[in-house]
């Protein structure tokens, strides 16, 4: 299964914004230069995440965004149907013929209510706990 930049990168964003939010906001250029994340496309991202109350923006020369809710609360199906609903939809192939409505039943059916379930059961603050147990990262030296 392939999903999307956009939501690798919303899901990303999401998760910078969880780690280093500490009761403040977090700008666009901070996630942008942190991440790795090109700022003209977060600014694409990050007003869909918006408008799914995932997150809330906050205006002003200190400006930027947080989480509207708690991040044990926002799960990865959250951010994924707000981005590209098709990831996770209900598979409803046209099949024409009994073999191909058996192998939907039997495979893309199942796949798909494995996938809406295993991502309702994984929060933004799984991913984060994930990140902090690992510890910071270590740069990398060239020489």
């Amino acid at each position: 299964m392939r999903i999307s930049s956009k939501v690798e990168c919303g899901i990303i964003s999401l998760v910078d914004i969880c780690i280093y939010s500490n009761n403040s906001v977090v700008t666009v250029i901070n996630i942008s230069t942190r991440q790795n994340i090109s700022a003209k496309y977060l600014e694409q991202i990050l007003p869909q995440l918006r408008q799914a109350d995932i997150i809330r923006s906050v205006k002003g020369s200190h400006g930027g965004y947080v989480l509207t809710r708690p991040a044990e609360k926002i799960t990865l199906r959250d951010v994924i149907d707000a981005l590209d609903r098709t990831v996770l939809e209900d598979y409803s192939g046209k099949e024409n013929s009994r073999i191909a409505d058996v192998v939907s039943e039997c495979v893309w059916c199942k796949m798909t209510a494995y996938m809406q379930n295993f991502t309702d059961s994984v929060t933004l603050r799984d991913i984060a706990d994930r990140l902090e147990a690992d510890g910071p990262a270590q740069p990398m030296y060239y020489i």
